[in-house]
């Protein structure tokens, strides 16, 4: 029995870019081929995130707030700046956050015993059992995202992608007088 392969036909991006072609010859639209294709890739990445995580009763800001409890390792508690620290959370809007994950008894606030200012967040049992559940459903999601990928195509593009956005960091730092000395 052969395998079909899918025809595959040029994508909305290489549209865009025709037309620009078309109505400004002149433009370098680079650019597009890449960041384009990532920022549509991101929202359809982001669609699929948010309904496998909403499924079980989670926005994504409080599953990221979790995922960061649950790496800390036992006993699975941060403080408030730590969980805004911990990368994928923004600090506006953490108490929020919190205050629904306590409601819903996925974790609990405590004061430090030695400084009675600094309060805690720490999972619950049932707030570490739902994180692992959800966390693994979500790896497996992603894994189905990346199928049309071989091993040694995510790899590259895992590295690609780190130093794309290092890239991205460095334009802010360089500015725009920068980029116009340069040519």
């Amino acid at each position: 029995m052969t395998q079909r392969r899918a025809v595959r036909r040029p994508d909305a991006v290489a549209g865009i870019v025709e037309d620009w072609a078309r109505e400004r010859p002149g433009l370098d639209t680079a650019p597009l081929e890449v960041l384009a294709r990532l920022h549509r890739a991101y929202l359809q990445y982001h669609s699929r995130l948010t309904s496998q995580i909403e499924r079980h009763g989670l926005s994504v800001a409080g599953f990221d707030v979790l995922t960061a409890l649950r790496r800390a390792g036992a006993p699975y508690r941060l403080t408030a700046g730590q969980l805004a620290a911990s990368g994928l959370i923004s600090s506006a809007g953490v108490t929020l956050r919190l205050d629904r994950l306590e409601k819903e008894g996925l974790l609990v606030r405590e004061r430090d015993a030695d400084d009675r200012r600094v309060v805690y967040s720490r999972l619950t049992d049932a707030g570490l059992r739902k994180v692992d559940e959800v966390f693994a459903e979500h790896l497996e999601n992603e894994r189905r995202m990346l199928g049309g990928l071989s091993p040694a195509e995510r790899r590259q593009l895992a590295r690609l992608l780190s130093k794309l956005e290092h890239s991205i960091v460095e334009s802010d730092e360089a500015g725009p007088e920068d980029d116009e000395a340069a040519t």
